[in-house]
């Protein structure tokens, strides 16, 4: 079972709505494979954020995007954020970033 951790004291678990469900640990693909599989529209990479020391993300222009979950995936690190927005963390801190709403 993977553990979703909340990153913020006004996270709740309804706010992850189907995500948890799209991966499995049965499944021996990466995170980013199951989503693009499990996921209607599939992942789809969102280029330009820089992640933050605190974990947020931030786009250009827009204000820093909380994170407020966080779970471990094998050797990933998967983010979900305000705005539905989700970040897959590799060990060497690379990462991509799609919505899932």
């Amino acid at each position: 079972m993977i553990l979703w951790v909340a990153k913020h004291p006004q996270a709740h678990p309804d706010m992850l709505g189907l995500i948890p469900g799209f991966l499995s640990e049965n499944d021996s693909r990466p995170a980013k494979a199951q989503f693009h599989t499990n996921y209607i529209s599939g992942w789809n990479s969102f280029q330009g954020f820089k992640m933050l020391e605190d974990g947020s993300l931030k786009y250009p222009g827009d204000p820093p995007t909380r994170l407020l979950f966080e779970a471990k995936f094998r050797n990933e690190t998967i983010r979900f954020y305000n705005h539905s927005w989700v970040a897959i963390v590799q060990q060497d801190g690379s990462f991509e970033v799609a919505r899932m709403d």
